[in-house]
């Protein structure tokens, strides 16, 4: 989802970079573990840099599990334009998607501290999106990350002419509005 959204926001003129969790720990934070304040440190730095890309005008998508709602806070209080992307899943598709085997293996206890496992996942309470990636397709999910964008109006609206004007109309804007809403931004 996080590369096509960045394909799109190109398409759109915008420079734009992804962190993906596992080249960040690869990269930036190797090293750290999986404790609690490992990943906190690990999320935290990821926020780091996405500040510096958004206060340069570089939208940062940062794909990684942020497992604890604390340090989530923490980074939308230090960016700006800060937007967070829900991706809910059933645990039965998470088993089903995941290519490394890790849920079977944690789930029969072959690894300890596993998020959403035997470690916490606190899930949002205030994301500005949410996806529920085990009903809905990539595409509905890209277009809802999109259709939110736009009307927050982080991003030029692309209409159904192609070009960024404001033809577009959507049948879940008015979902995704209300959603906005409740979390006090004027749309």
């Amino acid at each position: 989802m996080a590369y096509e959204v960045q394909d799109e926001l190109r398409r759109r003129g915008l420079k734009v970079e992804i962190l993906d969790g596992d080249v960040v720990r690869t990269n930036l934070s190797k090293g750290l573990g999986f404790s609690r304040e490992d990943r906190d440190i690990n999320i935290r730095r990821i926020g780091f840099v996405c500040n510096l890309l958004s206060r340069n005008e570089v939208v940062a998508i940062a794909a990684a599990i942020s497992p604890y709602t604390s340090v989530r806070e923490e980074n939308r209080r230090l960016i700006g334009n800060y937007v967070e992307v829900y991706c809910k899943c059933s645990m039965d598709a998470l088993v089903e998607r995941d290519v490394k085997g890790l849920y079977k293996k944690a789930l029969a206890g072959e690894i300890k501290g596993f998020t959403g496992v035997d470690d916490p996942y606190e899930a949002p309470e205030n994301a500005e999106i949410v996806i529920e990636s085990d009903k809905e397709t990539v595409e509905q999910s890209v277009e809802k990350i999109l259709r939110t964008l736009e009307l927050m109006e982080y991003i030029p609206v692309k209409g159904k002419c192609g070009c960024a004007c404001s033809c577009q109309t959507n049948a879940q804007d008015e979902e995704i509005k209300s959603r906005l809403r409740a979390l006090n931004y004027s749309v």
